[in-house]
């Protein structure tokens, strides 16, 4: 059976591609209502119409995760249109290829603010709601890579690795603070998932699968729905009983 999500309201942030865009349709499939929310609208516009098509029910925003404003208005805009917050999935995050010692302050700054501090700023933002309705969950994107470095070009991503490390640890703390408000908040660990989230990276490419296959115990990579299936889960009343933990959802990646 699957999780029931129905007359429920979720903000996913990320929702214009890739997994954000997977967690969205999952859930609106599942009978919430989507807030779509990208930095890009345009894209987080593309997710909706594909929820609409399968007559689910969302809306496009933008905002920057780590700008207040943008974020407020969205949440905002959000409960004007359906009277209700109950779900916040904290998907928006990004990478750059850069070795320590070609990384710059301002890669290191772009980073982590949008990994670790959008995880703080928008979570921090929905607490009054949260408040008001004493119920709620969070799901938090995290990584394989809080737990070990995947150094697939000779060297690792040091400023990715430290923002989520982060968040996986900001998902334990946010845990803590927000049981007041009998709000639960956990966190997903992806493994390898080919999307367009690795520049200049092609994870489909035959030498990277074999390598990638080598490592995994499910002999394939991971897909946004396998994502989604789990975020879907912890939201869920199934979960009720969940809090402060980080699943991986790797294919066994960190079983080696």
């Amino acid at each position: 059976m699957s999780p029931s999500h129905e007359n429920r309201v979720a903000l996913v942030t990320g929702a214009g591609s890739g997994i954000g865009r997977g967690i969205a349709l999952r859930l609106a499939r599942e009978g919430a209502r989507v807030a779509c929310v990208d930095v890009d609208q345009s894209r987080a516009a593309e997710t909706v119409k594909a929820i609409e098509e399968e007559s689910g029910t969302a809306l496009a925003l933008a905002a920057d995760v780590r700008d207040r404003v943008t974020v407020k208005a969205a949440f905002e805009a959000a409960v004007d249109a359906w009277g209700r917050f109950d779900y916040l999935v904290n998907n928006a995050g990004l990478i750059t290829m850069s070795s320590l010692e070609e990384l710059t302050d301002e890669e290191w700054d772009l980073v982590v603010d949008v990994n670790l501090k959008g995880v703080y700023v928008v979570t921090q933002l929905a607490v009054p709601y949260f408040r008001e309705s004493m119920r709620g969950a969070v799901v938090n994107l995290s990584t394989v890579e809080a737990d070990v470095v995947v150094s697939s070009q000779g060297f690792a991503q040091v400023h990715y690795n430290a923002s989520k490390g982060g968040v996986k640890m900001l998902t334990k703390a946010l845990a803590v603070e927000l049981s007041r408000y009998n709000v639960r908040v956990n966190a997903i660990a992806p493994g390898p998932v080919p999307t367009n989230f690795l520049p200049g990276v092609d994870l489909t490419a035959p030498e990277v699968l074999d390598a990638m296959k080598a490592r995994l115990l499910v002999p394939r990579m991971g897909k946004p729905e396998d994502m989604a299936a789990a975020v879907s889960f912890l939201l869920s009343d199934d979960a009720s009983y969940i809090s402060g933990v980080q699943l991986p959802v790797d294919g066994g990646w960190l079983a080696r």
